[in-house]
């Protein structure tokens, strides 16, 4: 059944938030050509409350995407370069001995930010990967004994090359859960390949961040993500999407399966779904669209299995098909 079938009364007033979520779209695609899903799915983290993993090759528009997406919510937003020489103090900040006052004081890193945008974050060693441990589940960090919490929004969007592997360090599997997706941006059709370049040539030099207005406030942002929070789950969904996940354990080509955290970011990606189609109940389709972007950098393939060239996309969708799916 399309949705656009469905006929109910909601008992959550989800209008403004459909609205807002439109008026996003609307903004980034004044720049943004041919990558509504990637857009939808940055929309759909930040109202569940998740950090984003986005992999793709050169040049392909990630972290322009990722910068209009800030700008289009009226946070503050700081942009760090993960390079080999990092330290987990450029991150987080350090104390500072003041003169005047003779005691040390801490200055905050760019990590103390709304939107967080980390560029190649593979190309940083494992010390400056771990400070980010705490900062991405907990929304706070503890410098020299002492903790700072997070003002809300806090959302990292972290970009990584597949292709260029020299001078890079693999994401450990504890960083990789953090990410409540992994979007795997690939190269646009030939139509919107003309299509950007065209916005290109008709821009005249301007910069594409001066035709965003920023549509969303953060007041406005934590009433939407409370109201996606409160969306109606049936048991017959939490089982569902505890099965699929639950199969993922003890699936022959898989080596490493999800964990409980990524059931719960299945859960709350399928309320986000739920939310921005103006739903307050969650139907199987929000959590077939959740499951791909959860689970695509959680599990792992069997050496034999990567051999043969199969994906990990190519096995979560043998494990949803083999799944029953609720009526």
């Amino acid at each position: 059944m399309e949705e656009k079938d469905l006929d109910f009364d909601n008992r959550i007033p989800l209008e403004d938030l459909k609205n807002a979520v439109d008026s996003i779209k609307h903004e980034l695609r004044k720049v943004i050509v041919g990558q509504d899903q990637f857009v939808e799915l940055l929309i759909v983290a930040l109202l569940a409350d998740g950090h984003v993993l986005i992999e793709g090759v050169p040049g392909i528009a990630k972290t322009v995407t990722a910068k209009l997406f800030a700008k289009v919510l009226k946070t503050n937003f700081s942009r760090i370069q993960f390079t080999p020489d990092l330290m987990p103090s450029d991150v987080l900040g350090t104390s500072i001995l003041n003169m005047k006052e003779s005691e040390f004081e801490f200055k905050p890193g760019p990590i103390f930010s709304n939107i967080v945008l980390i560029d190649e974050i593979n190309r940083a060693p494992a010390k400056t990967q771990a400070a980010l441990f705490e900062t991405m589940e907990e929304r706070q960090a503890t410098i020299d004994g002492k903790t700072y919490k997070f003002e809300a929004p806090f959302m990292v969007l972290a970009t990584q090359n597949p292709i260029e592997q020299e001078g890079t360090y693999a994401l450990p599997e504890a960083q990789l859960d953090r990410f409540i997706f992994k979007i795997k941006v690939d190269y646009p059709s030939l139509e919107d390949e003309i299509k950007i370049i065209e916005s290109h040539h008709k821009r005249q030099g301007k910069l594409p961040q001066t035709l965003i207005e920023p549509v969303l406030d953060t007041k406005s942002l934590e009433d939407y993500k409370t109201k996606t929070q409160a969306i109606l789950v049936e048991e017959k969904i939490i089982k569902y999407i505890a099965e699929i996940v639950s199969k993922t354990r003890n699936h022959p080509h898989l080596y490493l399966g999800g964990s409980p955290r990524a059931s719960i970011s299945i859960l709350n990606t399928a309320k986000a779904f739920a939310a921005i189609n103006g739903r307050d109940f969650v139907i199987p389709e929000d959590v077939k669209k959740a499951v791909n972007p959860v689970l695509n950098h959680r599990i792992i393939l069997t050496p034999e299995r990567e051999m043969e060239g199969m994906t990990t996309e190519q096995v979560i969708e043998m494990i949803v098909q083999s799944v029953e799916v609720p009526r």
